[in-house]
């Protein structure tokens, strides 16, 4: 089935369930979510209202209910694990991978947490204890402990029994990890070279490498970064010391390069990437009055530089008609030249050597663009008002802001990593102030000295 035929599959199965919802036909329910896969029943939920969702989540299937869990954001299932006791967070967790158990725990209150856990058997919960060690965002707290490890001197034959005795690998097993008898990471073998190797060959001849093992002290973006430099499909996660702790696998890692990509767009907005669409209208309100505060205070700085040029606009109408064109030509160019920043810090392409020549460069762009568009506008203004100075003064500021634009999109974003402030989250507030008080200082300080 091709993916366009699947989207619509599923949108077929989501919207017969949103009717059998309505008129409340239970069975119905439960038949449809019987047929999608936990990916899906995720989605689903997701898409629903949270009243909704307190009368969809009982009739999953409880043996799937850990895996949704494991695919809904971190808002959702929290609201969701709210009405689940021990033994059902117990049971919704029991055939998870020690990650996604990991995952799930995080969202719950600390009490909670601690009860669940000495509610496990004692190897699952090292396991999990040993991950929880980390912080979430390292490679630590990525990482799954489930691994198959094997000697060096032993012989690929001795190797293919081993695994026959194993019985199923772990989901996305496609090497073995080779330690020393202290568990220190010595290489990976790959499960091609033991089926296709001569089975005499000892595992030191067969094993490769080129696969460095990750720190468990490593962020979750240079993660990520590395998979996809070296194209891997897991890797091995070591300590300071290089004993073997787990690895990460590229599931993990998709979900984390979705994340970032979610952060990215949701943070010049304000919202987490974890942020509900139908989260309840007053948690709604909570988070987003802040942002909203602080785009009030930065509105009331631009507001105060016009002010500042009241008379001017008294005396010239047609400057606060023409303001707003000033401001946006700005904020566009700044914005471009933003996006372009952050989006190559997050692929680590900016360091200290290429930053002066990204900034003259985008100097020169912003500067040859306000000079191309100030030549238009003015020539507009000119026919729309018959006054051919205050076109030159609107052009002269679209050059001066969109100089100033391209210039603050590069210095905002490099400044506010510089002292460890997300530039995802705070650039383009500070960028629109800047392109809006440039902007209107410039156009009315212009018309000040020169027309009026």
């Amino acid at each position: 089935m091709s993916e366009l035929d699947q989207h619509r599959s599923l949108n077929h199965s989501l919207n017969a369930f949103s009717e059998a919802l309505k008129s409340g036909r239970f069975v119905r329910m439960r038949r449809l979510l019987a047929s999608l896969h936990p990916a899906e029943t995720a989605h689903l939920l997701e898409s629903l209202p949270p009243k909704e969702r307190l009368v969809c989540w009982p009739i999953i299937n409880p043996e799937l209910r850990g895996e949704v869990l494991s695919y809904v954001g971190d808002d959702v299932r929290t609201g969701l694990m709210t009405g689940m006791d021990t033994a059902d967070l117990l049971s919704a967790t029991e055939d998870l991978d020690t990650d996604d158990v990991v995952d799930i725990l995080q969202d719950l209150p600390g009490h909670v947490m601690q009860e669940v856990l000495r509610a496990m058997n004692s190897q699952r919960r090292r396991r999990i204890e040993a991950i929880l060690a980390y912080e979430e965002d390292t490679a630590g707290g990525l990482m799954n402990t489930d691994v198959v490890t094997v000697r060096s001197d032993i012989t690929l034959e001795v190797v293919l029994r081993y695994l026959r005795k194993y019985g199923e690998l772990p989901e996305n097993t496609d090497s073995l990890y080779v330690v020393d008898h202290q568990d220190k990471y010595l290489g990976t073998l790959r499960l091609s070279q033991v089926v296709s190797r001569s089975r005499s060959l000892t595992v030191r001849e067969a094993m490769s490498h080129q696969v460095d093992p990750i720190p468990a002290n490593m962020s979750d973006h240079d993660v990520a970064h590395r998979f996809e430099k070296h194209d891997l499909i897991s890797a091995p996660v070591v300590d300071k010391d290089n004993h073997l702790l787990g690895r990460i696998t590229i599931d993990d890692v998709v979900d984390v390069i979705r994340d970032e990509a979610e952060h990215s767009l949701l943070s010049m907005a304000g919202l987490s990437e974890d942020e509900d669409t139908f989260a309840p209208v007053k948690k709604s309100i909570h988070r987003r009055s802040v942002w909203l505060g602080i785009n009030l205070l930065t509105a009331f700085l631009a507001a105060w530089v016009i002010g500042l040029f009241d008379t001017t606009i008294e005396k010239l109408v047609a400057l606060a008609v023409l303001m707003p064109i000033v401001a946006s030509m700005g904020g566009i160019a700044g914005s471009q030249t933003l996006t372009l920043v952050i989006r190559s810090m997050a692929l680590d392409q900016l360091n200290d050597k290429n930053q002066r020549w990204l900034l003259r460069k985008e100097f020169l762009v912003g500067m040859a663009n306000g000079v191309i568009w100030a030549i238009a506008i003015a020539f507009v203004t000119y026919l729309w008002f018959g006054n051919f100075l205050l076109g030159i003064m609107i052009g002269a500021a679209i050059i001066v802001n969109m100089t100033a634009a391209a210039v603050a999109g590069v210095m905002i974003p490099l400044g506010l990593k510089r002292i460890g402030i997300d530039p995802a989250l705070s650039g383009s507030v500070l960028l629109t102030t800047v392109t809006d008080v440039v902007g209107f200082m410039a156009f009315l300080g212009f018309a000040t000295l020169f027309i009026v």
